[in-house]
């Protein structure tokens, strides 16, 4: 009881700080969308191997291999402007080496400097690396390049990232402090905001994290928590969530809702559900999607012309 009323006067005191942010050139626009984003598309990665699937994903959404000029943000990884990053190889593969450019400002100053943002006014997509996530915030966060983040899916692209990359992306930083990622609610605790009013958590199976944003969701309802295994990912579009990859993510979310008599009725009860590859949610309305039920006579019916046809 105790570790909740902490956590409540926490949450409380970082949610009316954070209303009260210093003056900055980011521009927040009234959206029609509760959680994602108006134009363009997120694609939230739980850390691990990056699978061809997810990485064709992310360059479908940043025009095709055509059109597609992705930037790799390298913060996270740690210093040195020219930080190994096994993202450069799998987005040069895929659309070649002149349409992949990295990233790796040290400073504020550098962040607000025109001059460092040209290829983020170039860029369809842009892919944050895993590491440590207060790493970007400390050089990126309510700064121009924030600004070009966000233009990025203005104009419709894509902005992808893994493991820090992923948390990176909700509205609360989770496991931002500086000292360890075991600190749940750390010195860093807002992110980039891709995804409003969200807190999101990575490699949630493999390290056995899978409950830890139960209290933080329960006592802020206002977000929704999401937790994302290894090699996973969620793709984002307008309120519209699809998971791909190959395990899973967890939902914890206190504004459940579920119509009766399907198979989420007693979602409620549970501190978290888990959805794996092909499950669509809805964020604006915070509800599993169903798909449509087939019916028997009509799915007869094309398998008889199909064969008729061969």
């Amino acid at each position: 009881m105790k570790k909740k009323i902490i956590l409540s006067v926490i949450i409380t005191i970082l949610s009316y700080t954070a209303s009260f942010a210093q003056a900055t050139p980011i521009t927040i626009e009234k959206s029609t969308t509760r959680h994602g984003p108006e134009n363009g598309s997120l694609v939230i990665i739980g850390g691990g191997t990056v699978g061809t699937e997810i990485w064709n994903k992310i360059v479908e959404l940043a025009g095709g291999e055509e059109k597609a000029h992705i930037v790799i943000v390298t913060n996270a990884s740690g210093e040195g402007e020219n930080f190994y990053s096994a993202a450069v190889d799998s987005a040069t593969v895929r659309i070649g080496a002149k349409k992949v450019s990295t990233l790796h400002l040290k400073t504020i100053q550098e962040a607000n400097d025109p001059k460092n943002l040209e290829a983020l006014r170039q860029a369809t997509g842009i892919y944050f690396t895993g590491g440590r996530q207060w790493r970007i915030a400390d050089v990126y966060l309510n700064t121009l390049a924030h600004q070009e983040f966000l233009n990025v899916l203005k104009r419709g692209g894509v902005i992808a990232g893994s493991s820090a990359g992923a948390s990176i992306q909700g509205s609360f930083l989770w496991r931002g402090d500086t000292k360890t990622a075991n600190i749940l609610i750390g010195d860093h605790t807002q992110g980039l905001g891709f995804l409003r009013n969200s807190v999101i958590d990575q490699h949630i199976l493999v390290r056995n994290r899978q409950f830890d944003l139960h209290d933080f969701v329960q006592l802020a309802p206002q977000f929704i928590g999401i937790g994302l295994d290894e090699s996973t990912a969620v793709v984002v579009i307008k309120d519209s969530l699809e998971v791909i990859g190959k395990s899973y993510v967890a939902i914890n979310n206190a504004e459940k809702k579920e119509s009766k008599g399907n198979d989420w009725e007693n979602l409620d009860s549970k501190p978290f559900f888990l959805l794996q590859a092909g499950q669509k949610y809805d964020l604006k309305e915070h509800q599993v999607v169903r798909p449509p039920r087939r019916n028997p006579e009509a799915a007869n019916g094309n398998n008889q012309t199909s064969s008729n046809k061969q």
